[in-house]
């Protein structure tokens, strides 16, 4: 295959960001991941790299040696990243997650969620890159699920409304784009922590104190965030095709749970004691208000040959929780 020369590089490899000096294959597809040390943007990384794309990953707060910081809020910067790496594709996975936060900051939330996706929209229909754009179930109010790509959105909260104008923006600058929403994400999370669904693990290893309340009204849809990066490469490889692949689509685990079954779940899997955990049955206090159900109709992906068959909630945690049992080698004592 010939070259176009060579450049120094941000790579991606699983586990870790690495800068090498690069020949440049002509024709091999670029990726640029917006949020690359988050849950879904380490996963999107890796899923692109497999499948043969040179990835460039960004972050700020938490960015790391040899991956790309940018302040995504500095129009400059993002122009200027953009027109050295020249990205055939950017996944735009960088944003504030967390509802209850946004509720007391929102201003820095909003130019996030918002404007430096407005930002990105616009150069990469400029460059003339691909967009996708993360979004996220809570653009709808809950109250008449399953949700289409069509059907109103009602954000009960700053963090829905935030992501249906990151929505918006993203379409208005670049119609040409990809709009990819989601529920709760977990996955091979580097903290207990990091995912709302796998710090449930914590409230499970609590059986020898007191007993947990946990929500049982709010109805979720734990979704992998590896199956999410898989449909986000699938989305971006047809995209790129065929210019009819555009706009909103939906993608989502088929299990519904509240935070009290996941925990269940999660106790069952590793043969832990569940009986200190209580459901609640009223709706929690917070922040946010939250949608009780904001299920996804996930059919404009399926039809179009574009989804991927979710990973049983079961099997998935495991995958993602057993480095952090107290004996590491748990997962081969009980599967071998």
């Amino acid at each position: 295959m010939s070259c176009a020369g060579a450049e120094l590089r941000i790579l991606f490899s699983p586990g870790r960001v690495q800068l090498v000096q690069e020949e440049l294959l002509v024709g091999v597809p670029r990726v640029l991941v917006t949020g690359a040390t988050g849950l879904l943007g380490r996963a999107v990384c890796r899923e692109f790299h497999s499948a043969g794309w040179t990835v460039t990953g960004t972050g700020y707060r938490r960015a790391r040696l040899r991956l790309l910081r940018c302040d995504l809020t500095d129009e400059d910067a993002v122009r200027g990243l953009l027109h050295e790496y020249k990205p055939d594709v950017i996944v735009h996975c960088a944003a504030e997650r967390r509802p209850d936060v946004m509720e007391r900051h929102t201003e820095a939330a909003v130019n996030l969620n918002v404007h430096a996706t407005s930002t990105l929209a616009k150069e990469a229909a400029t460059c003339g890159a691909l967009f996708l754009y993360i979004s996220t179930d809570y653009v709808f109010d809950g109250r008449n699920p399953p949700y289409g790509e069509d059907d109103s959105p009602n954000p009960l909260n700053v963090y829905g409304r935030s992501k249906l104008e990151g929505e918006r923006e993203t379409l208005r600058h670049c119609p040409g784009a990809v709009v990819l929403r989601v529920p709760v994400l977990f996955g091979e999370v580097e903290s207990v922590t990091e995912s709302v669904v796998t710090s449930l693990y914590l409230k499970v290893q609590e059986a020898s104190e007191e007993s947990c309340t946990l929500d049982h009204v709010l109805q979720r849809f734990p979704t992998d965030a590896r199956d999410v990066a898989a449909v986000c490469r699938k989305l971006s490889e047809r995209a790129r095709q065929d210019p009819s692949i555009r706009g909103i689509f939906h993608f989502s685990g088929k299990e519904q749970m509240t935070k009290y079954e996941m925990a269940v779940a999660i106790a069952q899997a590793f043969n832990l004691p569940s009986g200190h955990l209580i459901p609640l049955t009223e709706q929690p206090a917070a922040s946010a208000l939250r949608p009780i159900n904001s299920q996804l109709n996930c059919c404009r992906l399926e039809l179009l040959n574009l989804s991927v068959e979710p990973r049983p909630f079961t099997s998935a945690i495991i995958d993602c929780l057993w480095p952090f049992t107290p004996d590491k080698r748990w997962r081969q004592t009980v599967f071998h």
